[in-house]
């Protein structure tokens, strides 16, 4: 599953835009890499006043950092579609300048990796992964979050 991390200052994001953001993170995940939107998983990490430097100098910005952890085995395109659709998004949701969103990708073998109980396939696999599953696993994934492997070209 990917684990998107968006680390922002405490209080910076209501309930409503961390709802967007993550809607748009899932929906940006699965439209670059294929994947159902299950696997994706979105946190938001509050950083108290006083506790993010840059440089080794206090932050007094409004910067956002995104960093996604992801399968292994993702072209470079795709994961430069992944990145630039979360700037884009960030960028649009909360009307920061570009200079203020920070995102990273990291990849992690599929074959290290345990979720629903189960060890993760390798991308492209993900149907097959699905079918395997007991009728009661695969009902309770499919019924997670609100965004749909969207209709491959």
């Amino acid at each position: 599953m990917p684990t998107y991390i968006v680390s922002t200052a405490t209080g910076r994001f209501n309930d409503d835009l961390k709802h967007q953001i993550a809607d748009g993170i899932t929906k940006a995940h699965s439209r670059a890499t294929g994947a159902q939107g299950f696997f994706a998983q979105v946190i938001f990490n509050e950083i108290p006043a006083g506790n993010h430097f840059i440089g080794g100098g206090l932050l007094k910005a409004e910067q956002v950092f995104v960093h996604g952890h992801i399968r292994a085995g993702r072209t470079p395109g795709q994961k430069r579609q992944l990145l630039e659709s979360i700037v884009a998004l960030i960028i649009d949701t909360t009307a920061l300048e570009r200079r203020y969103v920070w995102a990273y990708i990291s990849e992690l073998p599929p074959s290290q990796m345990v979720e629903y109980g189960r060890v993760l396939p390798e991308p492209g696999a993900e149907e097959d992964w699905l079918k395997s599953m007991d009728e009661a696993d695969r009902d309770y994934l499919l019924g997670l979050g609100s965004s749909p492997l969207p209709p491959t070209a």
